[in-house]
């Protein structure tokens, strides 16, 4: 197609153009005295992200067709183009309504497409059928319901008698979950002991309709709480009777979950989560006897990340495709299910699967994401790869060293591929879906004209984290027009949650709460240290029990490391913030590494995993909840504190209970440590806003920036 690789003279004006208006606002940040940053300019910063040409493709897909369009931001303004992804020919026009007079002949019907509203697509089949109440059964004769927590199945004509299969449930144990075989002589359930459910008060100081304060309520289960269990049931329809169940070994449950029958009727599956997450079996329960077999049994001394977990069953479940960390990485397995073969792993190596997209059973083939595949590349960088069910053909369809976003056509058989690192700008190909074989190359992008404003590309980092030997990944971002003759201090923006990686891996030219701490004069890093995601097991587990730790000692290495060879780094005044688990890390930081960080600002954090949301807590933490709950509660620990902090959260928030704050401020208070403290009436977790980011700017510029560099 055509390559955005020349700016034009209208280009390089508005670059000049933005160039001095940015290198005012520098300026006035720089000697501001109060409430630092302008926030008036905000849009002038994000408005420079305007000056890069021919971005990332985003397509629209006109249904089932292999055309797509997009929008393209050019030098002369906006364009739209239409595209046939067969071959990569478009054509363009100024505006969005005059698509459709580009399309070929005989294509009238994708018209609809191009309507101002995103593209309509086709609702999905497979919902259970129900006659008034209950489900009915596939070949129409019953309907089945629960009444009075009890199963009932009755003629669906309403011609005859009802009965019941089951006569225990009561108050507060109840059937449901109600799955018929395919052969319609069997249901399968779910019998559930209800638990009570914690509720915590939030309490709106200034309502907008009262004067008086309004409380509300919230279900919030806390880790160590009593959950409930739901066991499997099986029921013989024709036999009218319960078929006896095994299932003792199944009651220490954080989970329990029916996932379907086989297509010849022979079992149903669940998958069974126990408590603690250190074991997940998905089992076969047998129609006939009710045999209860595990098919897959994953054990972890640590944890188990099962939202990362992935299953396709073949040949009707004789094989199942199982995403496992078996042998400390995350890879797709391939398991028989007849006890007649050995486990197979698909795909080995020091890499991750990241994400299972689609099984092609007709030619044998999986298509997957995958990141770490190439020796000496960013590892989070994701690719999209194949291989073969017998474990042959392993290719990455995407090979270039970079992290590539895929957009797909209906039939899979073409992809649109915008790649792109932070100190790459993208590049957007279209590629055939089974080779990966480039079809045309849409659009290169410009970034000359933002860079002619002086603006920094980001740059990604490695250094050898605590243990000297494994590498950590990370982004410096640094000011526009930055000077290395200068000292700068070091922001760090933190999230350490170990439920995924966080460092932005795509091109950007404008980072929200980071591009204006660097107007401001601060070089800002993004790091994701051990006890994050997508690397190995072993990198991932020292999360375990041990929440505060936050990758902590190998950010603090990486920062040392970048600072030694840029020796305008000063780590003499280094910060720290962080949102939710951010904050909790915000704010460890200053507790356990208060010799290395000096100022941190802590919005919403749940600060002593105690008092968090179970889930979330319980995966990492463990259960039952014992003293390494305490040995990383920031509250517990809250006397060790070095340095100056910022404290933010909301009296609403229903995310992490903002009691998790409160008591932090209370043990600092009677440890005797000086703090500020933001305390948000009418606000949620969601502490995003100008003003409570002004804050963190402001409370940065006193604490860090203001302060002498070290000699």
């Amino acid at each position: 197609m055509k390559h955005l690789s020349l700016l034009s003279r209208q280009a390089r004006r508005l670059a000049a153009g933005a160039a001095l208006a940015l290198g005012g606002l520098g300026a006035a940040a720089q000697t501001a005295g109060r409430a630092v940053f302008p926030f008036e300019e905000l849009d002038t910063l994000a408005r420079r992200a305007e000056l890069v040409y021919g971005g990332a493709v985003r397509p629209v897909w006109l249904g089932s067709s292999p055309f797509f369009y997009y929008r393209n931001h050019e030098p002369g303004g906006d364009r739209f183009y239409l595209v046939d992804a067969t071959d990569g020919r478009s054509r363009s026009c100024a505006a969005r309504d005059s698509l459709a007079l580009l399309l070929p002949a005989g294509a009238d019907s994708l018209a609809r497409f191009l309507r101002p509203e995103d593209p309509t697509h086709e609702p999905r089949g497979g919902e259970r059928r129900r006659g008034g109440r209950g489900t009915l059964s596939p070949d129409g004769r019953w309907r089945a319901y629960v009444q009075d927590h009890n199963v009932w199945v009755a003629p669906a004509d309403g011609k005859g008698q009802a009965f019941a299969l089951s006569c225990d449930g009561t108050e507060g144990l109840d059937y449901g979950s109600l799955l018929w075989s395919p052969d319609s002589r069997r249901l399968a359930a779910l019998l559930t002991r209800a638990a009570p459910v914690r509720r915590i008060p939030l309490l709106e100081s200034a309502p907008a309709d009262q004067v008086q304060p309004r409380l509300h309520w919230r279900d919030y289960a806390k880790p160590g709480d009593v959950l409930p269990v739901a066991l499997p049931a099986l029921f013989d329809v024709e036999g009218r009777r319960q078929v006896p169940l095994a299932t003792d070994s199944f009651r220490h449950q954080f989970s329990l979950r029916l996932t379907g029958w086989r297509a010849d009727s022979r079992a149903f599956t669940f998958e069974f989560n126990q408590r603690g997450h250190q074991r997940y079996v998905v089992a076969e329960v047998d129609a006939r006897t009710g045999r209860i077999r595990p098919l897959a049994d994953e054990r972890s001394e640590t944890f188990i990340d099962y939202t990362r977990l992935w299953r396709y069953d073949l040949d009707d479940g004789r094989q199942m495709l199982w995403l496992s960390e078996r042998d400390g990485w995350r890879h797709l397995w391939l398991l028989d299910c007849t006890g007649r073969a050995e486990d197979r792993c698909l795909t080995p190596g020091r890499w991750v699967v990241r994400q299972v997209d689609r099984v092609d059973e007709a030619s044998g083939t999986v298509f997957f994401y995958a990141s770490g595949l190439h020796e000496g590349e960013d590892p989070y960088n994701v690719h999209y790869c194949r291989v073969d069910l017998d474990g042959g053909g392993l290719t990455d369809l995407t090979p270039e060293p970079a992290n590539h976003v895929l957009s797909f056509s209906a039939d899979r058989s073409r992809m649109v591929d915008a790649y792109s690192r932070p100190d790459l700008p993208p590049v957007s190909v279209v590629r055939d879906g089974r080779t990966g074989r480039v079809v045309d190359t849409l659009q290169v992008c410009d970034a000359g004209a933002l860079l002619a404003t002086g603006w920094t590309m980001p740059e990604p980092f490695r250094a050898k984290g605590r243990d000297g030997q494994t590498d950590i990944w990370g982004n410096i971002y640094r000011p526009a027009n930055f000077a290395p003759s200068r000292r700068y201090p070091v922001v760090e923006d933190i999230y350490a949650g170990p439920h995924d990686a966080f460092v932005n891996k795509n091109f950007s030219a404008h980072e929200y709460y980071i591009t204006p701490l660097t107007e401001l004069g601060f070089i800002v890093v993004k790091i994701d240290g051990m006890g994050t995601n997508h690397r190995s097991k072993h990198f991932h587990d020292v999360c375990w029990k041990n929440l505060a730790d936050a990758g902590l000692p190998d950010r603090i290495a990486w920062i040392r490391a970048a600072a030694e060879r840029y020796p305008y780094m000063d780590t003499t005044r280094v910060g720290i913030y962080g949102w939710s688990a951010g904050g909790q890390n915000a704010l460890s930081a200053l507790l356990f590494h208060g010799d290395f960080y000096r100022a941190a600002v802590a919005f919403c954090g749940c600060h002593d995993n105690r008092m968090d949301k179970i889930w979330w807590n319980e995966q990492w933490m463990g259960y039952p909840v014992d003293s390494s709950y305490v040995r990383s509660s920031n509250v517990a620990n809250a006397w060790r504190l070095q340095g100056d902090l910022l404290l933010v959260n909301g009296e609403l928030d229903d995310n992490v209970d903002p009691a998790s704050t409160l008591q932090v401020v209370k043990a600092l208070t009677d440890a005797g440590k000086y703090f500020e403290q933001l305390y948000l009436p009418g606000r949620d977790h969601n502490l995003g806003g100008r003003y409570e980011v002004s804050r963190m700017y402001d409370f940065f510029v006193r604490r860090l920036r203001d302060r002498p560099a070290a000699p």
